[in-house]
């Protein structure tokens, strides 16, 4: 069956400006979708902008900033978006991130608090806001970009897996509130995607990113908007409630193929 067009929907992609956030947009704006992409870098965001009206031609673009952990920011992007976009169909609650590797006795706190509002409490208050005209219009698709560590959760990661876990759960229970109603929650939990995700975990530190991916072959961003606009464009009887995608190196949280480096 060929792909639906997204021509009719709205997009708003939260941690737009690059990685996973950025790769959806691309590919739902191929799609036909009109995408609102959020950030807090707004030099980001405006390249962002730049590349997709580039790479899709007649692409419909919004961009504004957004700080997902701000209430005010949250309504300022949703008012902003809904007067230049239109009401939204399709979220994508795609910003997150971890912090640090460390065990549960020496936990950083406040690096904690910042991952559970950025992970959890963000997608909750976003849903909040936009769920009730999804309903209204008995219509939309709530995406949410988990992790594979939220079932299987690692040592030196807890706070981060708890978080993800939390993200599965609240998608199973928006399922069942939204059951009889024509709006789709769909979770996809990857496993190992290079971007900037592990540069962001250390701090910045290349060389402890680059070990994470050394020797395997990573998913890309690329691959994960592939599966996301997969989904979003299925007929709307069918709800791809949950995927998992790992690379083929990759068996889960705790094992990993590495080929030997060169030299």
């Amino acid at each position: 069956m060929p792909n639906r067009r997204l021509d009719d929907d709205v997009a708003y992609v939260t941690g737009a400006s690059s990685g996973i956030g950025f790769a959806v947009a691309l590919e739902l704006a191929r799609a036909g979708s009109f995408v609102v992409l959020g950030a807090r870098r707004q030099d980001r965001l405006r390249q962002a902008a730049e590349r997709l009206r580039t790479e899709v031609a007649g692409a419909r673009v919004f961009t504004h900033p957004l700080d997902v952990n701000d209430a005010a920011s949250r309504a300022a992007w949703i008012a902003a978006a809904e007067a230049t976009a239109g009401p939204c169909s399709i979220v994508v609650h795609n910003a997150g991130l971890a912090l640090g590797r460390r065990a549960v006795a020496d936990e950083d706190l406040r690096e904690a608090d910042t991952m559970l509002d950025t992970n959890v409490k963000s997608v909750i208050a976003l849903s909040r806001a936009l769920l009730p005209g999804m309903i209204a219009r008995n219509r939309g698709d709530v995406v949410l970009i988990g992790s594979v560590a939220g079932s299987e959760p690692y040592a030196l990661g807890a706070a981060y897996c708890a978080s993800k876990a939390a993200v599965q759960a609240f998608g199973r229970a928006l399922r069942a509130e939204l059951l009889g109603k024509d709006v789709r929650v769909l979770t996809f939990d990857p496993g190992l995607v290079e971007t900037e995700f592990s540069l962001v975990r250390f701090g910045g530190d290349r060389a402890a990113a680059d070990k994470v991916y050394a020797g395997m072959r990573p998913l890309t961003a690329v691959d994960v908007a592939e599966c996301v606009a997969f989904a979003l464009t299925r007929p709307r009887h069918v709800s791809l409630d949950r995927m998992l995608i790992l690379a083929t190196d990759q068996l889960g949280t705790q094992a990993v193929h590495r080929r030997p480096l060169p030299g």
